[in-house]
């Protein structure tokens, strides 16, 4: 049997979420403030997409095999 902390944790579709809120009646300033959350959650994300990126070219530098 499986423990909980093994299994894969499960992923929220948050960006599905945000898609498909109604925006109607957010007023331009909250329309503007939630821009700038938007950008800052995506310079979030590229962020640690770079460190993941990082992390993977050092694994694969250390574990590749040397050509003679």
């Amino acid at each position: 049997m499986m423990d909980d902390d093994d299994r894969p944790r499960a992923r929220s579709d948050a960006a599905h979420a945000l898609a498909s809120e109604s925006l109607d009646t957010y007023s331009r300033e909250e329309l503007d403030a939630r821009i700038g959350l938007l950008q800052a959650e995506v310079e979030r994300v590229k962020a640690l997409r770079q460190k993941a990126d990082a992390s993977r070219l050092a694994a694969d530098a250390l574990f590749s095999r040397r050509q003679p």
